[in-house]
């Protein structure tokens, strides 16, 4: 399948928001040149009294533990919130997390990291969510007339983190919007991104009947229904009403609504994401990283995202479509998405030693993570394990067998 035209979005501001080559490369020299002259502000502990009405919602689980540490990191183009835990471990990446609209890292993420099987493998990995500019609960609202950052800038905030962090390289996670802020942060600054998993990602800018409609939308829904209408599917809506009255409550209530719909005009106003499948057109920009694209048969997304598929590399893109899941399968089946991910990190060099919990019928003992050798520049089909056995592993299914090299993309339903 061939790319869509690229269509008019929203009015961006100056020439970074640009797609040509030389202002993707004149955004990327004046971000790392900038990286120099940050201020970065104190760390603050997260304690577990915060955030009271978050941690007492139905959507979320008990927190685990206290080391999750809060930090605000200045960049080029404003302040991100970041909440961390952990610290670097020698040459291994850090899990980058970047959430959806209407949502922040609480709301995208808690049941999914506090799920038991992926503490196990996240306990090896320091994790960092981040928020989206003005997102997190108990954000300040911006003023009137505050620009809010494209999508290419946001992608562009990202290296400050890394740089702060003393990260070599992610494994980025991201949702809906934030899976486009990830993509675009892969394809702007390649060297710093080790792997990426894309839920619900959308490539396509809005078109004009699509943007009337929002308009229309905007002038008819509330801005809670608005997000729902872009996490869940009307049947979802229809027929899940627990969960999504929870997150009715939660996007109304806990996420500052001036903010929130900076963010959404800005993702509304998103261009094409600017992928081909190498040799469909020349010189075709594709995501460099090991990728793999979830979706819930029943999510809004799933459009999006089949056509996602068919503008990457097939040699490296694993397309996860999960059964009896809609909009937010992070939410709704962690337990497969944990073992989905596993797998991608078992492709990408590392090997995870873990029992079944639903096969020994005990607790999960601790995982064993070994980064294999190899040089990040080379090839997905010449790594191999470190006993020299074991070819580079792939998502087949639900099965916990060892798999083959990744070679082609597969769509796998769980």
């Amino acid at each position: 399948m061939g790319g869509r035209p690229v269509r008019a979005g929203a009015k961006r501001t100056k020439d970074l928001t640009s797609p040509s080559p030389r202002a993707g490369l004149l955004l990327q020299e004046m971000t790392m040149a900038g990286l120099h002259e940050l201020r970065f502000t104190e760390e603050k502990p997260l304690l577990r009294g915060q955030d009271a009405e978050l941690e007492n919602s139905d959507v979320f689980l008990p927190t685990v533990d206290t080391d999750w540490k809060e930090h605000d990191i200045e960049t080029p183009y404003g302040l991100l919130h970041v909440v961390i835990r952990g610290s670097p471990k020698g040459n291994r990446p850090a899990i980058l997390t970047y959430h959806d609209v209407g949502l922040n890292h609480k709301l995208c993420f808690n049941t999914f990291f506090n799920y038991e099987d992926m503490q196990e493998i996240t306990k090896h990995f320091v994790v960092c969510h981040v928020d989206a500019p003005g997102q997190q609960a108990g954000a300040s609202q911006f003023p009137q007339g505050y620009q809010y950052p494209s999508m290419d800038q946001l992608a562009a905030m990202l290296p400050s983190v890394v740089q702060h962090f003393g990260f070599k390289y992610v494994i980025g996670i991201g949702v809906g919007a934030g899976a486009y802020v990830l993509a675009k942060f892969a394809l702007i600054f390649p060297d710093l991104v080790e792997g990426l998993v894309l839920m619900n990602i959308d490539p396509n800018g809005k078109g004009w009947i699509d943007w009337a409609a929002a308009k229309l939308s905007g002038l008819t829904s509330t801005l809670p229904d608005i997000v729902l209408s872009h996490l869940f599917s009307q049947e979802e809506l229809m027929n899940n009403t627990e969960l999504v009255q929870s997150y009715r409550q939660q996007i109304g209530s806990v996420v500052n609504q001036f903010n929130l719909q900076l963010f959404l005009n800005m993702y509304n106003g998103r261009r094409d994401l600017d992928i081909n499948r190498p040799g469909t057109v020349p010189n075709a920009k594709t995501l460099r990283c090991p990728v793999m694209l979830v979706v819930g048969d029943n999510a809004p997304a799933e459009e999006g995202v089949v056509e996602c598929n068919s503008k990457l590399d097939p040699t490296n893109t694993t397309f996860l479509k999960m059964a009896d899941s809609g909009g937010l399968p992070q939410v709704t089946q962690p337990g497969k998405l944990t073992e989905a991910f596993k797998y991608f990190l078992q492709g990408m060099g590392y090997i995870t030693h873990l029992k079944d919990r639903r096969l020994s019928g005990g607790t999960v003992p601790s995982a064993s993570m070994t980064r294999l050798a190899r040089s990040r520049t080379a090839s997905l089909t010449s790594a191999s394990s470190v006993d020299g056995t074991r070819p580079r592993a792939c998502t087949h299914s639900e099965s916990t067998e060892a798999m083959g090299q990744i070679n082609h993309t597969m769509e796998v339903s769980c």
